[in-house]
């Protein structure tokens, strides 16, 4: 009996480990996406732009793009109102965050974006206009930029 009990012990703490040995990690950079969160229903994922990153076995991905501004308008514009505030999100989060910064450009001006790094919140800015939006992803697997396209109306 006492034997017994030994296997059934046993089986139970081997089983939880069996899940660790079977987890599959995502290393490429993640998939990005903003929203307004007065409807998360609307929501745009950001395109690539700048990339320095370590995959999978440390292989490194690297992507540069010369013009952010002019890859930013190419894209499907997100139509948000003034000061609405919004959020981001990752698809994955296989990699610590060491900083992360939301920024607008329009007319070769660019606006830091005050982001509340508990919630990943932010106000989209208060005047009218077509901007590129641009988040910096800063990990201990590299860096991420990424580009998108609003319009504040």
């Amino acid at each position: 009996m006492k034997n017994i009990l030994k296997v059934c012990v046993g089986i139970i703490f081997l089983l939880p480990l069996g899940g660790c040995f079977g987890e599959d990690y995502d290393f490429s950079p993640p998939t990005v996406t903003i929203s307004p969160t007065v409807n998360d229903i609307v929501d745009t994922d950001l395109k690539e732009a700048n990339i320095d990153w370590k995959g999978e076995n440390n292989e490194p991905y690297k992507k540069e793009t010369g013009n952010i501004s002019k890859l930013a308008m190419k894209q499907q514009p997100l139509a948000v109102g003034s000061e609405t505030e919004g959020n981001v999100r990752f698809d994955n989060e296989d990699f610590s965050v060491g900083g992360l910064t939301i920024s607008v450009l329009r007319n070769d001006k660019k606006q830091e974006l005050k982001l509340n790094e508990q919630d990943r919140t932010f106000n989209f800015p208060k005047e009218k206009g077509k901007y590129a939006i641009v988040v910096d992803l800063y990990t201990d697997r590299g860096n991420a930029q990424y580009v998108g396209n609003i319009v504040v109306k």
